[in-house]
């Protein structure tokens, strides 16, 4: 018997004109390709096609009940897909572009393909901040759908190497501008019913919600309303132990500021750095010998809310 076959890599281009007119083609052709945002590569597709959206479904191996996130390239196109409350809108002008995906009413007549959405009512709207998906966005002159450019569940990716080694057979192009600088995925909150719910913490914070709203959001209600709510996700191969201050001989220890292990999220203690290293960090255990992954204890305030709700889900 022959050998398995390895599944062909994609192509990487490095990030320019050329690059972003060859994404824009597969695009139009119905295809998806990786591209960087400020938060993580995503897998972008025509979100008016739903061909195309299905093909991200496919690539992922994602659940169908779990919506998708429209990318934009300005308020102005998002309130075309979308119904905007006075929060909503300051929210939107407070915070875009740049790494928060609004959960808000679609319009109807709106375009965009049902399995965007899951079939629910509402529709998840980011304008990014990053070059290459702004450019992509101008190119094909179409709003975006683009999760995580990872198989489903995974650890999300950060470069385009985690792309390649986590999607290379599934995807044709990579477009790849360097490590991302958030390094977790957009904050998410529904603007429904006149309340403000956070979905899913992340670079922006439930209190800079409240400054920008006048008061702090509430909390996700029942089912899968956007991305990232599943209760295992962003999750290594191996099992991980979270609150670890020394490594057992058979783990790879993930240290934090005072613990010092065989990888740190940030020695300093400073929270943005351990977010933009997070999931490159947990890339790199998962690529160790060693069975199991130890993480070092991480501040539960601030931008530590989201790392440890990253956290506490991959060891899920």
């Amino acid at each position: 018997m022959s050998p398995p076959v390895a599944p062909s890599a994609p192509r990487c281009l490095p990030y320019g004109p050329e690059a972003i007119a060859e994404a824009a083609r597969a695009i139009a052709t119905g295809q998806c390709v990786a591209i960087p945002t400020e938060t993580v590569y995503g897998l972008a597709a025509d979100a008016t096609d739903p061909v195309a959206v299905a093909a991200i479904y496919a690539a992922k191996g994602r659940p169908s009940f779990n919506p998708l996130i429209v990318h934009l390239p300005d308020l102005a196109a998002a309130e075309a897909l979308a119904t905007f409350d006075d929060a909503a809108r300051r929210l939107a002008k407070a915070f875009w572009p740049g790494p928060m995906t609004l959960v808000l009413p679609l319009r109807e007549g709106s375009g965009v393909a049902s399995l965007v959405t899951a079939g629910l009512s509402t529709v998840a709207l980011r304008v990014p901040a990053h070059r290459a998906m702004q450019a992509l966005l101008a190119a094909t002159g179409k709003p975006l759908a683009a999760p995580s450019a990872n198989a489903s569940g995974g650890i999300s990716p950060t470069r385009a190497a985690h792309v390649v080694a986590s999607l290379a057979g599934r995807i044709p192009l990579v477009i790849d501008d360097g490590p991302t600088e958030r390094g977790l995925e957009s904050t998410i909150l529904a603007c429904t019913d006149g309340t403000v719910r956070l979905l899913r913490p992340g670079p922006i914070s439930a209190e800079q919600v409240a400054a920008v709203t006048g008061v702090m959001p509430g909390r996700g209600g029942s089912g899968i309303e956007a991305p990232g709510q599943l209760a295992s996700h962003y999750a290594p191969g191996k099992p991980v132990r979270l609150e670890a201050l020394d490594a057992a001989p058979d783990e790879w220890l993930i240290g934090f500021g005072p613990v010092v292990g065989d990888d740190t999220l940030s020695a300093s203690g400073d929270l943005t750095e351990a977010a933009a290293r997070l999931f490159d960090c947990l890339h790199r255990a998962d690529a160790t010998r060693k069975p199991r992954i130890a993480v070092a204890p991480v501040p539960r305030s601030g931008l530590g809310v989201a790392i440890n709700d990253r956290l506490t889900r991959a060891a899920a």
